[in-house]
């Protein structure tokens, strides 16, 4: 769902570039005020999964293909705050090094999968944290996101005048009805495998896990991602404005093979790790 630059022109950019803007500064000082923090080494492990996880693109329909958004699955479990600003980290680098998501557009996408598409799993956490139902309200949650981010995604496309709000609107949720079913599932079996790992091991070695998965992914399974258009892309094709898609500036990598998501997953660790211990340290003043 990484819009392309040039995707979206007139005032919706910089409208978009100041929300995201304030909604990060916010995320920033909750970040900050946070009493119950992560680990610095957790935190930069579920960070890399999440850019692993996008990058293993599975076929939904006849020529069609998605991934993993992750947003409910960082809120799970690194808490709102962490949780957002992982997200932001992770469309922040595909979009500087990989040049997936444009740079005129940044905003856009930030507001869409980082800061909009984490609002159910919020609701969730505060609502829902002890309850039996967890589990199924976070597959609920998952689904929501990712048809909050199209919307919002549809909503933009439209008031930019790329394509009128009564075809792309349905057109993508539709095509992201399903992605967000996968989303829902894959992001469960993610919470169970995990929690269930990481209760194996000393809380000091937590990070092994996610990061271990997030290898794991980017060198086994992503060769084997699907090649199809994502749901935007499908969307753009059948509507019509798929040529309104650019570059402004070249990024260190044009595209994920296994050897630039290995180097993107170890590259995001050591940022999120950064990031993390920066953090915690400022608070600890």
């Amino acid at each position: 769902m990484h819009i392309p630059d040039m995707m979206l022109q007139g005032t919706i950019c910089p409208v978009t570039t100041a929300v995201a803007s304030l909604g990060l500064a916010g995320i920033a000082y909750a970040t900050y005020k946070t009493k119950v923090k992560p680990a610095a080494s957790f935190f930069a492990g579920v960070t890399a999964l999440i850019f692993a996880a996008q990058m293993a693109n599975f076929p939904i329909q006849m020529g069609t293909s998605g991934h993993i958004l992750g947003a409910t699955l960082a809120v799970a479990l690194l808490g709102s705050a962490f949780g957002v600003l992982a997200m932001s980290l992770v469309v922040i680098t595909q979009c500087l090094v990989f040049a997936d998501g444009g740079i005129s557009v940044l905003g856009a996408n930030l507001l869409n999968m980082a800061l909009l598409a984490s609002l159910p799993a919020m609701i969730v956490r505060e609502y829902f944290t002890t309850s039996s139902f967890q589990k199924t309200a976070y597959f609920a949650a998952a689904f929501a996101s990712t048809l909050i981010a199209a919307t919002a995604c549809a909503v933009q496309l439209a008031i930019a005048g790329v394509a009128p709000m009564q075809s792309v609107l349905p057109a993508m949720l539709s095509v992201h009805a399903l992605i967000g079913l996968a989303e829902a599932g894959l992001t469960v079996a993610l919470l169970v495998l995990l929690s269930q790992a990481i209760a194996r091991v000393a809380p000091h070695q937590a990070w092994i896990m996610p990061l271990g998965l997030a290898v794991i992914v980017a060198l086994v399974i992503s060769p084997f991602a699907a090649t199809t258009p994502d749901g935007l892309e499908s969307v753009a094709g059948a509507l019509g404005f798929l040529h309104l898609s650019d570059k402004f500036f070249a990024t260190p990598f044009a595209e994920y093979t296994v050897l630039t998501g290995f180097v993107g997953v170890v590259s995001l660790f050591a940022v999120a790790y950064g990031t993390g211990r920066v953090l915690v340290r400022s608070s600890e003043r």
